[in-house]
């Protein structure tokens, strides 16, 4: 939660515990009408700080990182990796996650394709 939401809530809940006492104490022997508009208000902008607060979006420092690992089976060597296609070298960052597929995109002949694992048998 950020400190902005956090100062809005607390000063939030003193403004409408006030004004609750504000609309208390005006029915009392000591108190006075004049007080309830005052205890209305206060508790209005309380409310209205908790909606204001509640509509804050989180702020984001950047772009989300997601870190894929895979565990690989066995004892895997891994060579140079070439395209189908043209049977260029690919680099990692050739390898992109797209809807939780690894797809390849070729900088030579500019095939996109998604990875396949081969069965080990």
């Amino acid at each position: 939660m950020s400190t902005g939401k956090i100062v809005a809530f607390i000063a939030a809940g003193i403004l409408i515990f006030f004004g609750v006492l504000f609309i208390w104490g005006s029915f009392s022997p000591d108190g006075s009408l004049g007080w309830i508009p005052i205890g209305l208000i206060s508790v209005a902008i309380g409310f209205g700080l908790i909606w204001l607060g509640s509509r804050q979006k989180p702020v984001q420092s950047g772009p989300a990182n997601v870190t894929l690992k895979v565990d690989l089976p066995a004892n895997v060597n891994l060579d140079t990796m070439k395209c189908k296609s043209c049977g260029g070298s690919l680099k990692m960052d050739n390898i992109q996650m797209v809807a939780g597929a690894p797809v390849v995109n070729c900088p030579y002949c500019n095939t996109t394709y998604q990875l396949t694992e081969d069965p080990k048998w």
